[in-house]
């Protein structure tokens, strides 16, 4: 009699079993934690600062061609109707004082002849001393580099009376030409600080190259270093520009008792203090003021930044 077996059954395999697994839900690192965060934050920060900056410039331009009835009934309309729409606000301010305006277009001439003759002036000034601190060795060079960031530094009302004094007795008070030399005071050392650290990038090998040549050191410095760091310069000079077109206190000092020789910054100073004259003009003359240097920067914006940055690695 044959006894009956009983067969076991197979123990399940691993890949048998009916409940899978829970797979682990990856943890993000740190850095793609990082990359996330800085990019929202990135994007907060510069929404915010587009917002405090045109909110502002964009109310201004709105009450600019506003008339004054108009802003009077509604001074929180935040929009300009075409009927209301004008130009007439413009049209006072840039006509001349002897037909009845406020005389801005002279101003902006005078302010563009200061501000150019800053530059010129100050990169004369600056770049031989730029190149001096970047590439000769000479004892307390690193001291004067610093030093010249320094006198940046000082508050401008502190050169302020004597540079009035000594001008005055030389006989530029009321000129424009001693205003744009004053300028020089603040101009010369920020920007030897901007374009030692660009001229310090460029190798030292093609200066040695066009020695080589023949070339002498003036000449290595014209024809080769100076259309290397072109950007530097346009950007250093657009800077300068800046400074010299919004200058307010050194202008009020020079030309007070020059009313033909005024700058915008002091037609604006006179307009806010003028009890006869209407907000919409005031905004008017702002506008004037600050749609120039504007587009300047935009034209110009590439070369700012690349020459603002350039140069920051090797300084």
């Amino acid at each position: 009699m044959n006894s009956a077996t009983t067969t076991r059954p197979a123990p399940p395999t691993r890949g048998d079993t009916a409940a899978p697994r829970a797979t682990a839900r990856p943890r993000m690192s740190r850095a793609r934690f990082e990359e996330r965060f800085f990019g929202v934050a990135r994007r907060l920060v510069i929404a915010f600062l587009a917002l405090i900056t045109l909110v502002p410039f964009s109310y201004m331009l709105l009450l600019s061609v506003k008339p004054i009835d108009a802003l009077l009934l509604d001074p929180g309309q935040l929009w300009v109707s075409a009927k209301d729409f004008t130009l007439a606000t413009y049209e006072e301010v840039l006509r001349p004082t002897a037909e009845g305006g406020q005389g801005f277009l002279g101003m902006l001439g005078n302010t563009a002849l200061v501000s150019l003759g800053t530059v010129a002036l100050t990169m004369l000034a600056a770049i031989p001393g730029a190149y001096a601190v970047s590439r000769l060795r000479f004892f307390g060079g690193r001291q004067v580099s610093a030093l010249f960031l320094a006198v940046y530094l000082f508050p401008a009302t502190l050169l302020a009376v004597p540079l009035f004094v000594m001008f005055a007795r030389l006989g530029l008070q009321g000129s424009l030409v001693g205003l744009a030399i004053v300028y020089i005071a603040q101009t010369v050392p920020v920007s030897i600080y901007m374009m030692k650290n660009y001229f310090a990038t460029i190798p030292y090998s093609i200066e040695e190259a066009a020695a080589l040549d023949g070339c002498s050191r003036l000449q290595t410095v014209r024809k080769v270093v100076l259309p290397l760091a072109l950007p530097s310069l346009m950007a250093t000079g657009l800077y300068i520009f800046m400074i010299a077109w919004n200058e307010f206190l050194f202008a009020l000092l020079f030309l007070a008792a020059a009313p033909d020789k005024w700058t915008v910054s002091l037609g604006l100073q006179l307009l806010s203090n003028g009890v006869e004259v209407s907000k919409t003009v005031l905004m008017a003359g702002s506008v004037v003021l600050t749609v120039p240097v504007v587009l300047l920067f935009f034209a110009a914006e590439r070369l700012l930044t690349e020459g603002l940055t350039s140069g920051a690695d090797k300084s």
